[in-house]
């Protein structure tokens, strides 16, 4: 199956103060908006509670992609679902029930995804891969946003494309990505870019989010 490449600009580090005009800044060029859950409990930083990230969900100009990095992901996952959001990734690490959770976010009307942090092995979680609409592999540790890109889980994104296989799987990469590394993902196998420090922190995030994809395709055009 021929890949495709997306960009999900990550609003970790938009302004806050103007959300809905920082979301707009980004929206006609980028293909989801990447939000980051985070609980201080499983990951050591706090970003919205539900309430909140219902609302920036419900007034996005673009669709949303919900990231979770929380404990009790199972009782929470398909909340995001119903209230709208394109895709749901919860952590195979937060998780007591991964396919039934999976399958509960797809009945609810959104993508399933699941996400493995640095330390966690992907082939523990080949048996699942059916109810995986996307598998987001983090390439720094999750919590804040603004670190160095893990260029040592490559050897995992190309573990991951050939389980994949030519199954319709996204393969998304979050933790680093810029105009340096994004080629380095592309090559391993990613089609799929969280991109927030390099985007907000550009003087044109738009012009940014552009620049990210056309260096992705044209390192996918290489490979073909």
């Amino acid at each position: 199956m021929s890949r495709e490449i997306r960009i999900t600009p990550s609003i970790l580090n938009a302004d806050f103060s103007q959300l809905d005009l920082e979301i707009k800044r980004i929206a006609d060029v980028s293909d989801l908006l990447h939000l980051d859950v985070m609980d201080d409990v499983f990951v050591p930083n706090f970003t919205f509670d539900f309430d909140a990230a219902s609302a920036i969900i419900k007034s996005s100009v673009l669709a949303v992609d919900a990231h979770l990095m929380v404990a009790h992901v199972d009782e929470i996952a398909v909340q995001y679902a119903e209230i709208g959001c394109a895709s749901v990734t919860i952590h195979a690490e937060a998780t007591k029930d991964i396919p039934q959770t999976l399958k509960n976010i797809r009945r609810a009307g959104s993508r399933s995804s699941l996400g493995i942090k640095p330390n966690t092995d992907i082939s523990d979680y080949e048996s699942v891969i059916d109810d995986v609409d996307m598998f987001l592999i983090m390439t720094v540790e999750p919590g804040f946003g603004g670190q160095s890109f893990m260029e040592n889980m490559m050897d995992k994104v190309r573990r991951t494309r050939k389980l994949i296989g030519d199954r319709p799987i996204w393969l998304q990469v979050d933790g680093g990505i810029s105009t340096e590394t994004i080629e380095i993902a592309t090559r391993a196998g990613a089609d799929t870019f969280v991109a927030g420090s390099a985007v907000y922190k550009s003087a044109d995030p738009a012009e940014m989010v552009q620049k990210l994809r056309a260096l992705a395709l044209n390192q996918l055009n290489n490979l073909k």
